[in-house]
């Protein structure tokens, strides 16, 4: 089970664990700033649940069909989208995964961004590509790893990050400092 640590910015450390779990897939993750997530992903990688805290904000979720659910502040709202988004790497995992591309395939998805610090939600139209893929050598293995582009359709603005298996070992703001096992590959 894989068990590390991400650095967001130069000061807030999210420490994280994940695992596949019975046909699906469980991420949790305490930060240094109070924050907290806990994801549990069914077998097609959909978020089943979904539980982050922000100070004393919190936020709950999961999939019901083609929607997704959250409640905060007391109030239930739905919308339809692919997945949710937000400061933790194992929301990218959750929805590349989810979106099941092959090498150079591009899809347009709708997604629930959570902003911090109050959990706000807003929907986001992005196209996701999965770029590219190579192998690394680490630590006597090789590891494949997928380059992922996500454009914002709103902005135009591109950023890209790195996949292998269930951790992200780079994203824009965000450091992978310490991992003690090989991710899973699903």
């Amino acid at each position: 089970m894989p068990r590390g640590t991400y650095l967001h910015g130069s000061d807030v450390e999210e420490r994280f664990s994940c695992a596949l779990d019975g046909g699906g897939w469980r991420y949790t993750a305490e930060r240094s700033d109070g924050g907290t997530i806990e994801l549990v992903a069914d077998g097609r990688w959909r978020p089943a649940r979904l539980q982050v805290t922000s100070g004393e904000h919190v936020l709950r979720g999961g999939a019901a069909g083609a929607e997704l659910l959250w409640v905060t502040a007391g109030r239930e709202r739905s919308a339809q989208a692919a997945g949710f988004l937000g400061d933790s790497p194992g929301l990218l995992v959750a929805v590349a995964r989810f979106l099941g591309l092959a090498e150079r395939e591009r899809v347009d998805v709708r997604l629930l961004e959570l902003t911090a610090p109050a959990l706000a939600v807003r929907t986001v139209p992005q196209r996701w590509a999965l770029a590219e893929t190579a192998w690394h050598e680490a630590d006597d293995a090789r590891l494949r790893v997928e380059r992922y582009e996500v454009t914002d359709l709103e902005t135009g603005e591109v950023s890209e990050f790195h996949l292998a298996g269930d951790v992200v070992v780079a994203a824009p703001g965000i450091e992978l400092t310490a991992l003690e096992d090989p991710p899973n590959f699903p």
